[in-house]
């Protein structure tokens, strides 16, 4: 069997799918399993054509759809705003540059919408978008051509189109209620599973993918302080979609959350490394590899296709706010050290298992917080543990006891909740 009538058998089924509505679509990277709507469109295939003087940007879709196409600076991106598709395209989609795009990706961005985003290597003009209708057995085709323009220009057209479509950012409207009860008696405590949607964060050597896995695990680590009936809880995320970052600290405040605790699974160039490590916030990193994790996480956004610069980020500094900051990083700090001492117990830790730096998900000042590197899926013996479900629920039960061990301790030392 060729390539080509390979593809054309994969499209035909899809389409077939996308029209009877079946309960169990064909799924992919940047999509969960779940059931899609019957008549929602599938994005079949997408590929970059050209060279560093022009490419073009090809999705094949199961029916035609509209597309809002702009462009966003520092990084140079093109965003592709689409109803709500599901992707079917392979796990590498994406990720091999070509011409005058580094790579792409793609995924839900909120509730009915999703996005893919083009990693463009410079200021690049769109000189041409449309839809073409399927035709000869050949699918519907989303294209977009750009070529290699000034920085001024390209600047003047991102501005343009912000200003005319009020693109800012995304806001999420499926962050979960409260669990565990309504009283305010028992400490509230916002889980957030990082990533989500477009942005799919690590990938591990086998496929596994930093956002299912750390839902997967926050899921776990909620069910296990629900059945303590000792805490609330609330999640950021609870499905496959994307959350900004300053949603997610917005989502700490808003429930004047008593602990904030933010999973990840971590990467390295090379698969010696593993090992879980517990960060806290500090204005200063504690060494490179934390700085650029910092660095890293921090530009989710960015990576998600929001105008990070056009984000509203001024915040009230006074010297009340500033003492207020440094007794929550205390109190960060010490539950970090609970961490560490609990999940020692279930998990490998990293040689310096405490490492600090400046995690805009951390910067609640009034809100507890620490963010927790599960281990690398990048090693092959942490890889087979995070996606474990024994050791998924054994390491959520040790970090239970830490968080039993931190309210502990800070009621015995007066602060309360």
């Amino acid at each position: 069997m060729t390539y080509l009538t390979a593809r054309r058998l994969v499209l035909l089924a899809a389409c077939i799918a996308a029209i009877a509505g079946l309960s169990r679509p064909l799924v992919a990277v940047g999509q969960e399993a779940g059931t899609a709507p019957p008549g929602v469109p599938y994005v079949l295939d997408a590929r970059v054509i050209g060279d560093d003087k022009r490419v073009r940007f090809v999705a094949d879709m199961s029916i035609p759809v509209d597309a809002a196409v702009f462009a966003l600076a520092d990084p140079y991106r093109i965003i592709v705003d689409l109803p709500e598709v599901h992707f079917v395209l392979p796990e590498t989609a994406g990720t091999e540059a070509r011409g005058l795009v580094s790579a792409f990706r793609y995924g839900f961005i909120a509730a009915g919408k999703s996005r893919i985003v083009i990693d463009v290597t410079g200021p690049v003009a769109i000189d041409k978008q449309f839809v073409v209708q399927p035709a000869n057995g050949q699918p519907a085709r989303l294209v977009i051509d750009a070529v290699p323009t000034t920085r001024a220009k390209f600047l003047e057209a991102a501005t343009a189109y912000r200003d005319s479509h009020a693109v800012a950012g995304t806001k999420s409207d499926r962050v979960a209620g409260v669990a565990g009860g309504g009283a305010g008696d028992r400490p509230l405590i916002v889980l957030d599973p990082g990533h989500g949607g477009i942005d799919l964060g690590a990938r591990g050597d086998g496929g596994a993918l930093e956002k299912n896995v750390v839902l997967s695990f926050a899921k776990a680590l909620g069910a296990r302080l629900l059945a303590t009936d000792r805490y609330r809880i609330v999640y950021t995320r609870r499905d496959d979609t994307f959350v900004a970052l300053g949603d997610r600290v917005a989502v700490a405040r808003r429930q004047n959350a008593a602990l904030f605790v933010s999973v990840h699974a971590n990467s390295f160039p090379t698969n010696a490394v593993r090992g879980a490590i517990v960060y806290t916030a500090s204005d200063k990193a504690s060494d490179k590899m934390a700085a650029e994790l910092a660095a890293t996480e921090n530009q989710s956004d960015a990576l998600a296709g929001i105008d990070v610069a056009a984000e509203d980020s001024d915040q009230v500094k006074d010297i009340l706010v500033d003492l207020t900051r440094r007794e929550t990083r205390n109190f960060g700090v010490v539950f970090a050290q609970s961490l560490i001492k609990h999940l020692g117990k279930s998990t490998r830790m990293f040689k310096i298992p405490h490492q600090e730096a400046s995690f805009k998900v951390l910067e609640a000042p009034d809100v507890p917080s620490a963010l927790i590197e599960l281990g690398y899926l990048t090693n092959p013996d942490d890889g087979k543990q995070l996606v474990s479900p024994e050791w998924q629920e054994k390491t959520a039960a040790s970090i239970v006891d830490a968080i039993d061990a931190y309210f502990g301790k800070k009621t015995a030392e007066g602060g309360g909740q």
